[in-house]
Parts: C-alpha cells; structure tokens; sequence
C-alpha cells in the first residue's frame, strides 16, 4: 500500500487482460506504490514558516506518513521510482517501434478531460490510427465516450489507486492494435499530485485546467505543471461568466515552468481546437521524421560494418 496517499494493491482492472499472467516486459507488483514527487522549482520563496501554517513538505521526502522516517521514505520513492523508469522505457520502446506519439493527458477531475479529448479525437477524422488509455478509479464511462468516437480505447480501473503507472500502461497497450504510426492518449486518473511522479513513457505530459477551477493551480500544484510540456486552458468560453485572470494563471505556469507552452481552448464552442490540432500533427510529424533519421542512420551504419 502507498505510504502517502492509500494506493492499494490488488485494486487495478484492465480490460481483456489475465492478471494471473504476467506482462511480458513487466514484473512489478501494483502493491509496492508510494507516491513520491518530481522536484520543482518552489512556487514562492519561504523562509519561514508561521506557528499558524503546518507545512508537512519541508524534509527531504517532500511528504509525510505517519511511523516513517524521511530517510525511509526517500528509499521507497527510489525503489518504486527505479522500477517504473524501468517499465517506462519499456514502454518509450515499443511507443518508437510503432512511431506512436504517445500524450499523457494530466488533470484534476472536471477539468473537462475527456469532453476535449472527444472533440479532440473527432476532428482528428481518424486521418491515422487513434488510440485512447483511460484511467479511472472505477466504472467505463469514460472509455465508452471515447469508443462512441469510433476510436478504439481500453479501460484501466485503479482501484483505491489515484493514478496510473507505466506498469498497467504497458499491459493496456497490448490490448492496442494497428497503431504505427498513430497518436495515443492516455487518460491519466483525475488528480493534481501522484500522476505528476509517474513517466510512462510518452513523449510529453499534457496538463488540462479548467478556467472554473481558479488561476492559482499552477503554483498550488507546481510538480504537476512543472512536468507537463504543454498547458491547454480549457473552458474558455465560460470567462465572461467568471472572475478568472488568465494573465494571471499563465505567469504562475511560466514561474513553475518558464518554457511551457499554453494554448486557450474550449471543447464546446471550438475555440482554440486548430491550434491544438497542429500542436498534435506538428508533434507526430516531428516524432516520425526523427524516427526514419534514426532507421537510416541504423541502416548506414549496417552499410558501413559489411
């Protein structure tokens, strides 16, 4: 069980797979989770704290649980982190093998996820294979607006766990077929913090923030804006009914992560979806282009030894 949050094992579902038999490059078991955090840049500087302020992300954990020690804290996060790099790789492999562009779409819940990424998936036309991993804690809900897209997905339930690693991304993706050289989503669970710890390989963190949900959510949950590439702030058609200032909201971003890239969306009224588009064709093409540069410079090389 994660120290930290109460990420239990035994909990996660995927779909169409025998979790009696093991991932045929994984070997880790859900139930050694702890949740540690990607260090980012202090939002604020702090000297000091007030008698009145309990601030329990000062030691060198950067987290607190009860009995533990931050010595002892610090090995989990070093183990667990250690074996899901080593699943993530595995990952980034296979996601080169097949020239898929792979995102991990990061939010808090009611962020308006998964209705961009409907959108999303429909004015992508299926002009090239599409998946969707969906991460959830229970139901199908999710992947089944995705499969009414006409896109194929796969459904991943946590459990009592709050986000998804790249142990059960691993396992999803063998679900996953005819993608080279497509474009794969993964939904991560709805939360601002553990996704933030957790690569899966993709080839960038994507955060999603609603403009209902205040523009103080980048320094109030740095690590998770710290390791997203891309910032899409959704909703933007609901600003006029609202007190939030965007201006505002995308300093915070660039205090935490000075070269994010922010583009303003809304899934309902489309504002914004063009650029969003290109930013994803832009990145597939970039990604594909780097792979045939490397598989000529493989072939050269063979050239070169015979």
């Amino acid at each position: 069980m994660c120290s930290v949050c109460g990420c239990a094992e035994g909990e996660t579902r995927i779909e169409g797979v025998d979790h009696h038999h093991g991932h045929h490059h994984h070997d880790h078991h859900h139930g050694e989770h702890h949740h540690p955090h990607t260090p980012a840049p202090a939002a604020e500087p702090q000297t000091s704290l007030a008698k009145d302020w309990l601030h329990y992300g000062q030691g060198a954990a950067r987290a607190h649980a009860p009995g533990l020690t931050q010595q002892r804290m610090v090995q989990i996060e070093q183990d667990i982190l250690g074996k899901n790099d080593r699943y993530a790789a595995a990952n980034r492999e296979e996601f080169a093998r097949r020239s898929l562009f792979a995102l991990n779409l990061v939010s808090s819940p009611g962020s308006g996820k998964t209705s961009l990424l409907t959108r999303t998936l429909r004015e992508l036309d299926q002009r090239f294979p599409l998946a969707v991993i969906e991460g959830d804690q229970q139901t199908s809900q999710d992947a089944d607006r995705i499969r009414e897209t006409g896109v194929q997905a796969v459904q991943v339930n946590t459990g009592k766990g709050c986000h998804l690693d790249a142990h059960m991304v691993g396992h999803a993706l063998e679900q996953l077929e005819a993608l080279k050289g497509g474009l794969l989503f993964i939904e991560n669970v709805g939360n601002l913090v553990c996704p933030a710890a957790f690569d899966l390989g993709e080839a960038h963190k994507v955060a999603i923030l609603s403009v209902t949900e205040g523009e103080d959510k980048p320094i109030k949950y740095p690590d998770m804006f710290h390791a997203a590439d891309l910032l899409l702030l959704n909703k933007v058609d609901l600003l006029p009914h609202l007190d939030f200032d965007v201006e505002a909201c995308i300093d915070y971003a660039r205090r935490v992560k000075p070269d994010i890239q922010v583009i303003q969306v809304s899934a309902r009224s489309g504002e914004g979806m063009q650029a969003w588009i290109d930013w994803l064709l832009e990145g597939r093409a970039r990604l594909i282009n780097q792979r045939l540069q490397q598989l000529e410079d493989e072939t050269q090389a063979l050239k070169a030894l015979l």
